[in-house]
């Protein structure tokens, strides 16, 4: 296997960071390859929702690879191959953790998701994980700046106090903090961990895609904006929704009392 793997299960994508020995931390290969998958989920016009794990039973991601790409992002060794010398160029937009896949995500966190490992869950939508899963961005820790998001997203996912906490401590938290810290959705079983994933991919998958994709975009980009800016955004959105084919299909189905052929346009 790849260190990024994809599988397509209907209209729902299964993305796998493929580096268990490593705890799925983070070398080029890995970030770039995540990148060209959420690239291709994105285009493809089968794929409805997406989800993202971590291979193994450890870890969902230990983040980047200390030996392998922080080198490189500090500037203490040159890239050496094309795939290094890409990965630089994508880091400067932020690389896989600011990746806007234009879809739902959902998180199927099966284990450590610390550093990288962690914005990368922040920047997904739905997240449930396993018992044993922990949370933390401790780049502090060692003089980094977690610039995948951390001190943007986690501030609006957790309370104030406790993002600062885990910021500037570097200490992780457990999975039932990220539960009460409304975090995550769910903490279910490691051996169900992925059925329940599936499950609530396959409610969305079920649902008019275009429908999908403008609530979900209209919820990130109204984030922060000011209310009469924002409602303004929503209502572009709306109109866009109420234009398509699949607007006049659910209703019609509803009254028909029959499962909706939602189409995508």
């Amino acid at each position: 296997m790849a260190v990024v793997d994809l599988e397509v299960r209907g209209s729902i994508a299964l993305i796998t960071m493929n580096r268990p020995e490593q705890l799925n931390a983070m070398d080029a290969e890995m970030a770039v390859g995540l990148i060209d998958i959420f690239e291709q989920v994105r285009q493809s016009e089968d794929i409805r929702v997406a989800i993202l794990t971590g291979a193994g039973t450890k870890a969902f991601s230990a983040g980047g690879d200390l030996g392998a790409v922080i080198p490189l992002m500090t500037g203490a060794r040159p890239p050496e191959t094309e795939c290094e010398r890409r990965w630089l160029e994508i880091r400067k937009s932020g690389g896989p953790f600011k990746t806007d896949v234009g879809k739902p995500v959902i998180a199927a966190v099966n284990g450590h998701a610390v550093a990288g490992g962690m914005e990368l869950v922040l920047n997904t939508d739905i997240r449930i994980c396993a018992p044993h899963a922990t949370f933390g961005i401790p780049e502090v820790k060692v003089g980094l700046f977690p610039g995948g998001g951390s001190t943007v997203r986690l501030r609006d996912q957790i309370p104030f106090a406790h993002a600062m906490h885990a910021l500037l401590t570097g200490d992780s938290f457990s999975a039932e903090d990220a539960l009460r810290y409304g975090m995550v959705n769910a903490i279910v079983s490691a051996d169900s961990l992925m059925e329940e994933a599936m499950k609530i991919a396959e409610k969305i998958a079920a649902n008019a895609p275009l429908a999908v994709q403008a609530i979900r975009s209209s919820f990130r980009d109204c984030t922060g904006v000011p209310e009469q800016q924002a409602l303004a955004i929503e209502s572009e959105y709306s109109a866009r929704v109420h234009a398509t084919e699949d607007a006049i299909e659910g209703p019609k189905a509803f009254l028909e009392k029959r499962k909706p052929d939602y189409r995508g346009r």
